[in-house]
């Protein structure tokens, strides 16, 4: 993984001696807060419903158990003894003392973390395929051109004050695991007719309150290109890009506004106007930064593995959880390792200092020293040997992580909610707890099958409910808490916006109404049909029966 080099280290410690004399200022009341807000939010610090509240960075969502080891130690020192997974890779401490800030910043930057960026109206964490370099399917792995765009991106003088914030998702693989679709753009490898690899490049997709899926503004460009094409989308972006109205600033909005292809039509014209940026530099940069990424010493082992199939066959518990945690490799003789963070009745996305820790362990001893952070808000071993799993899994289970639900029905994706936000309408994390418990039985969720149930506490979106299969928005009803429901919603390389099925229900409801949904689904569905696929053959209608129909 990407190593800082000495401008990084430099880069940083800087940032981190600058944040210490501002927040010294603050508690000194030399500066109010509003003015300190700018500040703290360029290095990634909320003032929430109860505290203060630091995002960090995860470049693309690849940690090493150093760093892992790290985000440990904050949430048992500075926090209440654990952190928050996000959608974007990210981890969150919701319980952050003011006077513990430049400390915690000063922990981050001892293994080569920040939380630059992580906040404001600038170009955010760049995000990728969890299981990128892994994967079976994939053509590349994206993760050097994520930290290309994370280094070109950093304090970029024409783009750290956009009209509105900026995110970027990358994949190497032709099944979509990034969400780019979903983002402001979206970067997809692949290869054209003549078998030369380049990139499809996605504009003005995003959730939030006006969710619109993006649109191809170049079918195939040349990665030496990327940089230079991506600076002409910002440049048309700063350009154009409203200011006037942060509910129509992001650039989804000029996209839909001016149509894809006037949009394309500027960007070209913007992209053709600087030819001499599109060089050789970047793809010397990429070289580079591609070394950083060389594959592990893997061993040459063999697709069969006596040991890890008698394991299966002695203990069913452990069949059921490599059925559902894990997924093919690319090198015969490993496994990707899907650590779920969804443990039935628990926080999604949460995870103790403890168990932070002891997934450092086990990426250290089994994994190449290396954890993946998903989008899904869960934890991913990316290399392990088949021989290793059994061990893994033993381990796991005794520190509250084997939950064997990743995928399934228990596997929700939420955001914080009103439990932390002051953006929130509505409470995420008891109704994703309450579903959870529901559908606690391994057996019926292995029923159901691939499901996505995804949860926001307001319109912004954080949960991804635009994107579930099936969504739920929290909102406020004249002081009670009621929760839309939405399906036929997805983040994959066939996205869609999920559609309204009808009138909300208060909290207490929504276990219910999922159960309803899911059984419709399970009478309808045709043989091996899941449910995304069923939804769109037979439509709303059986759905909004089974919900609203009067007794």
């Amino acid at each position: 993984m990407y190593r800082y080099d000495e401008f990084d280290h430099q880069f940083v410690k800087e940032r981190t001696a600058q944040f210490r004399d501002q927040a010294d200022r603050r508690l000194k009341g030399e500066l109010t807060e509003d003015d300190f807000r700018p500040l703290r939010l360029m290095s990634g610090f909320y003032l929430q419903l109860h505290a203060y509240m630091l995002r960090v960075a995860v470049p693309y969502g690849t940690l090493s158990s150093r760093q892992m080891r790290q985000l440990g130690m904050i949430a048992d020192k500075y926090d209440r003894g654990y952190g928050h997974f996000t959608t974007r890779q990210n981890i969150q401490y919701n319980w952050i003392k003011l006077e513990d800030t430049a400390d915690i910043l000063q922990a981050l930057a001892e293994v080569e973390m920040h939380a630059i960026q992580t906040s404001g109206n600038c170009i955010r964490n760049v995000t990728t395929d969890h299981w990128a370099g892994a994967a079976a399917d994939e053509i590349a792995d994206p993760r050097p051109v994520g930290e290309l765009l994370r280094q070109w991106s950093s304090l970029h003088p024409e783009f750290s004050f956009l009209p509105r914030k900026f995110k970027i998702a990358v994949t190497g693989a032709p099944n979509d695991r990034a969400a780019i679709k979903v983002h402001d753009i979206g970067l997809r490898l692949h290869k054209n007719d003549k078998k030369e690899v380049g990139w499809e490049v996605m504009v003005g997709g995003g959730q939030g309150r006006t969710p619109m899926i993006a649109v191809t503004v170049r079918d195939f460009l040349p990665e030496k290109e990327l940089v230079a094409y991506l600076e002409a989308i910002m440049r048309v972006y700063n350009l154009y890009g409203r200011r006037d109205n942060k509910y129509k600033a992001r650039i989804k909005i000029l996209v839909h506004e001016i149509g894809a292809e006037k949009f394309r039509a500027e960007v070209e014209s913007e992209y053709l106007r600087h030819p001499q940026q599109t060089t050789e530099v970047e793809t010397r940069e990429l070289a580079r930064i591609a070394a950083y990424f060389a594959e592990p010493k893997y061993e040459k082992l063999s697709r069969f593995v006596p040991a890890f199939e008698e394991a299966k066959r002695g203990n069913p518990d452990f069949a059921r959880w490599v059925k559902n945690n894990t997924a093919a490799h690319k090198r015969d003789g490993y496994t990707i390792v899907n650590i779920s963070l969804k443990a039935a009745g628990e926080i999604p996305g949460d995870a103790t200092g403890e168990q932070m820790r002891v997934m450092a362990d086990l990426a250290e001893a089994y994994s190449f020293d290396e954890l993946r952070v998903s989008h899904a808000q869960n934890i991913v071993l990316a290399h392990v040997k088949l021989a290793d799993v059994f061990t893994i899994w033993q381990k796991l289970g005794e520190h509250g992580l084997a939950a064997a639900n990743y995928g399934l029905t228990g596997d929700i994706i939420a955001c914080p909610g009103l439990d932390y936000c002051a953006l929130a309408t509505a409470r995420s994390i008891p109704i994703a707890q309450s579903i959870s418990r529901k559908f606690a039985d391994y057996t019926r969720q292995e029923e159901i099958g691939n499901i996505k149930i995804n949860i926001s506490g307001c319109i912004n979106a954080c949960g991804h409910h635009h994107v579930g299969h099936i969504g739920i928005l929290g909102l406020d009803k004249k002081g009670e808490e009621y929760y839309q429901i939405t399906l036929g919603g997805s983040s994959s390389e066939n996205a869609s916006i999920g559609t309204i099925l009808g009138p909300g229900f208060a909290g207490h409801e929504v276990p219910d109404a999922i159960d309803k949904i899911l059984n419709t689904y399970v009478k309808l569905r045709a043989p091996h049909e899941e449910f995304l696929a069923t939804y769109r053959r037979v439509g709303a209608t059986p759905f909004k029966e089974a919900l609203y129909a009067t007794a």
